[in-house]
């Protein structure tokens, strides 16, 4: 996959989860920054941050509990090191952080 490819790819699931995270029902502020990063702030003043890292071609997720790396595959974002959805992996973060269950769906 080229970069060009990969950026719009990237984008749009980016796109994808600020509606996602609109819609989840907790309190937290994102900001969307350019380049492909969302920042999450939640009450206690901690952060998840996630961007898109095209050099790699993946998404990078960073949380309280680690750095995460997810790449496409068949439609999905899988953990780079495990498999793991990011979707999930993003929900625990979440919840871990806001002391929230959430769950989103990707």
């Amino acid at each position: 996959m080229d970069e060009a490819d990969f950026n719009a790819l990237a984008d749009a699931e980016l796109a994808r989860l600020e509606s996602l995270l609109d819609a989840c029902g907790i309190d937290f502020d994102c900001e969307v920054k350019p380049g492909g990063i969302l920042e999450l702030e939640f009450e206690n003043g901690t952060k998840i941050i996630v961007n898109r890292h095209t050099a790699a071609r993946e998404i990078w997720l960073a949380a309280k509990s680690g750095g995460f790396h997810f790449r496409p595959e068949n439609g999905r974002w899988l953990g780079t090191r495990d498999g793991a959805d990011f979707y999930v992996v993003l929900s625990r973060c979440m919840a871990e952080q806001s002391g929230e269950p959430v769950s989103l769906k990707g």
